[in-house]
């Protein structure tokens, strides 16, 4: 490399004025490249040091292996002499990494095609490489790296990989073990002897990581049995000279099993004695475990928070004694009390800072509360609108006896957008748009519109709820929709139906979780016969006429325990809802549904979880209304329901008149609706930890009768469909898919077995 300034002696004597800039040497870096990152322009009076400073400079750009500057009159003439450039880089020898994966790590350290070329790249390209083949225990891989020099200033690398052979565990040796057995110690261990099996999984590959949780495993083993006294006394780790073998050997002193003699609590007891004894999980006599030692403190300490002693320490020791037993004593240091000086939020870039407030129960400037504070944090995601909340408690600097609280959240789509633009021969041309977001501007209200048009069907509906109408949480909202449903023009439609419907809704908290809801409702209908009308709607206009009003009454009941907003692992939800039509109206009837799903873990991750889910609904006629009307009834089958089957498609089918000679057959509805479904939520594949993907195994039951006709007390008429789930929330909202096989369908009976959402949970 040469850094070179030349200027005649003679015209060096004089600092100049540079009226002109000229680079030479160029071949694939532009002027103004050039320009750019020389700190002289035209103009500028140079001299030694500030001609030698712009060659510093021009060099740092990594640009050049030669860089000259001299004088010609007033113009300063810049020679340069560029690095090569890298050409292309192949890959040989490779078997067990795919060559995209090399060159994703080989552009993680910086090195690529089209970059500039040094000879510490060939370095960096070998490092990386056998960096991720050490990885895979592949200790004796080599790479040898060739340069090709090219015309026009470039060169082409060339990797010639040996990927050797993985370093498999020989032989793990356990000294010093006499209660427990080497298998059985071993298969506590993450890291296994080679097999045919464990080079499978990879678990014969040895890493020093693995090793120390390894030791840390067969540690809390040992003191989970009662051998207070166990300890490793060495460890030994060897390589064969091939570097293909690895052999370790454990050496450990087991010591005798002890038995508890007694607990005891000493310190500062803010909480009463005999309250904190009953957190302690530990009874005389019983062999000792260091698990229920730890979980005994854990219980004191969250005591201890409850009452603001956010930072209080129990630090439990196991006394020994000669006669084998042991003295499990407490050492309680509550600290002082502290408070909560600040709430602040992180990462609600679109949330308003007031609707995370609100769901708070920890406040500030009160005691702090464990208790309060999680509750708080649970809350936050019940709403829905964020996929995971973190809560940090730190102290503040200077200060014993107080606490910042910072939530911190990452927020998810909330929101879901469905469109559809179509065309059938019978309906002519179908759109379709509908939007729904539960977190409308970041404001936490809940905000839904949507518009669908075709030649049969017209309709527009809206509701807005605002879910903290008071400080107190109390919530109002208003639902309108408008439906002009005309079958008329199609040839098998039965009837035409007009609906026009407004509501409002009032909540109030009864508890932390459990809320009641109520509010009036108007809806007027107008229905007239279709072409081919069957005889329950003929038979239901002759006896009630075609306007129909209703003033409605609605309230209901829901207890909500879940721990997400969206994709809950835990907790449940019942809901008990009533709509009555009260005096006053053309009919009067009523409408009444329970419901529950319950999550329940299977694992500590909740990976593996249970869900049950059922929902029972009923309705009928009171007072001069014998029935309930036709248009208000249930319909089961498809997404939320009994999948494998169409949509809406279960339950009995109306009836046509004998004299009609065109016959259909399509489900009616009716007022007693029954349904049932068992999941099991697995991990999904390649995404195991992801809060955003659900796949689930389910089986789902259930159907619509007619309590006044033909009605099976035995309930021998439930259908049942088993299959697999997906869904995925997605920035327009959820997607669904689900794959199922009816398990008992006959004869009529609407199939569906592969089936597809977007926008609705099931």
């Amino acid at each position: 490399m040469v850094l070179t300034f030349c200027l005649p002696v003679m015209a060096w004597a004089d600092q100049f004025i540079v009226n002109d800039i000229e680079v030479e040497g160029l071949q694939r870096v532009s002027a103004g490249t050039v320009f750019g990152s020389l700190p002289i322009d035209v103009g500028d009076q140079v001299d030694n040091a500030s001609i030698a400073g712009a060659i510093r400079t021009l060099f740092q750009s990594g640009l050049f292996t030669d860089v000259s500057m001299f004088r010609d009159g007033d113009t300063l003439i810049v020679t340069v002499e560029e690095r090569p450039s890298i050409n292309e880089i192949t890959i040989d020898g490779n078997r067990n990494i795919e060559t995209e994966q090399l060159r994703e790590g080989m552009r993680q350290a910086g090195v690529q095609e089209g970059q500039v070329f040094q000879r510490a790249t060939v370095e960096r390209l070998e490092l990386e490489i056998l960096r991720s083949y050490v990885a895979q225990g592949r200790y004796n891989a080599d790479v040898d790296a060739q340069v090709e020099e090219l015309p026009r200033n470039r060169v082409n690398i060339h990797l010639e990989i040996d990927e050797g052979d993985v370093a498999a565990i020989q032989h793990i040796n356990i000294i010093g073990n006499q209660i427990f057995d080497d298998d059985e110690l071993i298969s506590l261990m993450r890291l296994r002897q080679t097999s045919w099996w464990n080079s499978v999984r990879n678990r014969d590959q040895y890493a020093r990581e693995l090793l120390s949780g390894d030791l840390e495993t067969l540690r809390s083993y040992y003191l989970d049995k009662g051998f207070v006294d166990f300890s490793v006394e060495s460890t030994n780790v060897s390589i064969a000279p091939d570097k293909q073998q690895v052999f370790i050997v454990l050496a450990i002193e087991e010591g005798p099993q002890y038995l508890i003699r007694d607990t005891e609590l000493r310190g500062d007891l803010i909480v009463p004695e005999e309250e904190l004894e009953r957190l302690i999980i530990m009874e005389p006599d019983e062999v000792f475990s260091q698990e229920r030692m730890t979980l005994s403190s854990d219980l004191i300490q969250r005591r201890l928070s409850r009452e603001g002693y956010s930072f209080a320490n129990v630090q439990a020791v196991p006394e020994t004694h000669d006669d084998g037993t042991v003295t499990v004593v407490f050492r309680v240091e509550p600290g002082m009390r502290t408070y909560v000086r600040r709430i602040d939020f992180r990462g609600n870039t679109a949330t308003h800072d007031e609707v995370l407030r609100q769901e708070m129960r920890q406040m500030e400037g009160a005691v702090a509360s464990n208790d309060r504070i999680q509750a708080s944090r649970s809350r936050l995601e019940r709403t829905g609108f964020f996929s995971t909340v973190n809560v940090n408690t730190t102290p503040v600097p200077g200060v014993d006896d107080q606490v910042d609280v910072t939530y911190e959240v990452e927020e998810q789509p909330t929101g879901s957008l469905s469109a559809n633009v179509g065309f059938s021969q019978v309906s002519g041309l179908i759109f379709g748009a509908n939007v729904s977001e539960r977190n409308f501007f970041g404001t936490g209200r809940r905000v839904s519109f949507g518009v669908n048009s075709s030649r049969s069907v017209q309709s527009a509906n809206f509701s807005y709820t605002n879910p903290f109408y008071t400080v107190d949480g109390v919530s109002r909202g208003f639902s309108l929709q408008a439906r002009q449903t005309d079958f008329a023009e199609e040839e098998i439609s039965s009837f035409v139906l007009d609906t026009f419907t407004g509501r409002i809704n009032f909540g109030y908290p009864i508890s932390p979780n459990t809320r009641l809801n109520f509010g009036p409702g108007y809806s007027h209908n107008r229905i007239k016969p279709g072409t081919f009308p069957a005889l329950e709607i003929t038979s239901f206009i002759e006896r009630e006429g075609n306007n129909l009003n209703a003033i409605l009454g609605q309230g209901s009941i829901v207890r909500n325990t879940h721990n997400r907003g969206m994709l809950p692992t835990a907790g449940s939800r019942h809901s008990l809802s009533l709509e009555v039509a009260v005096p006053g109206s053309d009919l009067t009837y009523y409408r009444t549904r329970h419901q529950t799903d319950s999550y329940y873990p299977l694992d500590n991750n909740h990976r593996w979880v249970a869900r049950l889910r059922t929902e029972v609904g009923f309705g009928d006629g009171y007072g001069d209304t014998d029935t309930m009307p036709f248009y208000e009834h249930f319909f089961a089958g498809g997404f939320g329901s009994v999948r494998g089957y169409e949509a809406n498609s279960l339950g009995r089918r109306e009836t046509q008149p004998e004299s009609q000679t065109f016959r259909r057959d399509r489900p009616f509805g009716g007022n007693l609706l029954t349904e049932a479904s068992a999941q099991l939520i697995v991990p999904t594949p390649f995404a195991p930890d992801s809060r955003s993907m659900r796949t689930a195994l389910f089986v789902d039951g259930g159907n619509v009768f007619d309590t006044r006709r033909d009605f099976d007390p035995a309930f021998n008429e439930i259908r049942y469909a088993a299959g697999v789930s997906f869904q995925w929330i997605t920035a327009i909202g959820p997607l669904g898919f689900s794959l199922a096989e009816p398990l008992n369908d006959k004869s009529g009976d609407n199939t569906r077995r592969f089936q597809f959402s977007l926008g609705q949970e099931f």
